[in-house]
Formats: C-alpha cells, sequence, structure tokens
C-alpha cells in the first residue's frame, strides 16, 4: 500500500479528531508515516539538487515544519496541523527568501493554505519587497518572459497573494502592467496539488518535475534581493 493514501486516511482522522488524546493513542502511525514521508522528502531534495545545486547538503530534517501548531494567538486552539510541509532553500526551511514551498494534507482554516506546491518569498521585510518591487518594473521584458513562459504558466498559473494592498504602493507607476502584482505583500507562484497528486507512486518526481519550473521565478526574486541599490 502506498503509505501517501494512509497519511492522507491520517490527516482526514486528525482533523476529525483533533485533540492530544486522540494524537497519543495514534503517535506509532504518526512516526510511521512521518519516516516514510522523510524518506521521501530526501529522495525529492536530491533530485531537485540536480538543477538546484545550492540545495546540496540539505536534508529533510532542516526543512521540514512540526506538525505541532502555535495557537498562542489564534482563535483556533486545535493543537496539530492538518498536513505536512516542507521549505526547500539553501537556508533550509529558516528563510524569508525566495524558496520552493509543499504543503499536502488538509487545509488549515488559520492559514488558508491549500495543499499543493509554492514558489515565491513571503514575509519579506519592506527593504526586501521594494527591491523585488523595483527589479520587477525594471527589468519587465525579462520578468514578463519568466512569468508567460507557457509550461510555467499552465503548472503555476496563479499568484498566491495573501495580503495585498489596496492600491499600487507609493513611487509604483499606477498604471503599470504589474500594478496588480506590485500590490502583493508576498510574491509567490500557486500549483494546485491534492489527494489525488500525492498518491501518486511517482509524486517525488513530478514535485521535483515541477518545482524546477519554478527555478527562473526564483532566481529572480533573490538575485533582485541581492542586488545592491
Amino acid at each position: 500500500m502506498n503509505y501517501t493514501i494512509q497519511l492522507f486516511d491520517f490527516f482526514h482522522r486528525l482533523d476529525e479528531n483533533n485533540n492530544r488524546p486522540w494524537f497519543h493513542e495514534h503517535k506509532d502511525e504518526y512516526d510511521f508515516l512521518r519516516e516514510c514521508w522523510l524518506k521521501d522528502i530526501d529522495k525529492l531534495l536530491a533530485l531537485m539538487t540536480q538543477w538546484e545545486p545550492d540545495l546540496a547538503g540539505q536534508t529533510a530534517k532542516n526543512c521540514v515544519y512540526r506538525i505541532y501548531r502555535d495557537t498562542r494567538f489564534s482563535p483556533d486552539k486545535t493543537p496539530y496541523k492538518r498536513f505536512f510541509s516542507a521549505a526547500f532553500s539553501p537556508w533550509g526551511r529558516k528563510t524569508n527568501r525566495a524558496c520552493y514551498y509543499l504543503q499536502m494534507g488538509v487545509t488549515d482554516p488559520d492559514r488558508h493554505l491549500n495543499s499543493g506546491l509554492y514558489g515565491g518569498m513571503w514575509c519579506p521585510d519592506s527593504d526586501m519587497l521594494r527591491k523585488v518591487r523595483t527589479a520587477i518594473v525594471d527589468n519587465d521584458e525579462e520578468f514578463s518572459e519568466i512569468i508567460e513562459n507557457k509550461e510555467f504558466k499552465s503548472i503555476f498559473p496563479d499568484f498566491d497573494l495573501g495580503d495585498k494592498l489596496k492600491t499600487v504602493p507609493r513611487g509604483f507607476d499606477k498604471n503599470s502592467k504589474f500594478a496588480e502584482i506590485l500590490k502583493m505583500k508576498n510574491i509567490g507562484k500557486y500549483c494546485p496539488a491534492g489527494e489525488a497528486f500525492f498518491t501518486r507512486e511517482d509524486w517525488v518526481e513530478e514535485t521535483a518535475r515541477r518545482f524546477s519550473l519554478l527555478k527562473p521565478f526564483i532566481d529572480f526574486i533573490n538575485y533582485s534581493i541581492d542586488e545592491e541599490m
């Protein structure tokens, strides 16, 4: 049996029984499923390193997030996430630079993120965001070529908007063809990928292939952040 089928079954049961006694009762099952998943994440990293050599040296344990929720500032006090997630970058999961992100499971009502594949920068500081917005405008042909690439656009059709300004930020042309992107507080692309995708036998290989399409987009953002202004 493909363990990811069992994994999604576990997430659905956890969603209905999100409490510590139930989780403790099923801890052995959770530990088994997580170990299987960590092995696949290491396999995914090895495949990604073939076209993203800066990932060399990263391991699954550097990239994956805990299942335990931080409930301090949330009205939802359920203790566990309903999904597994990981961020891939040369800095592991601890970065606010552009990276690759994977989430598989049941949508968490606190985060409003769906199961799928993501690429971009989330929660950047104001200086980072200003640099990327400026780079988009100053390199409009290069950026357009990246986001309008036919295969890239077909796999990652949507920007993951999150919070967004009501108007184009000061200092930028409100009539810019990138006006809606310039309003974004997070700049990232999203590929829907749910239970049917992650229970495929080749989900690791296909995830690596789809992530590879994000590389020019990720590189553009991180180059923009590093560039001296």
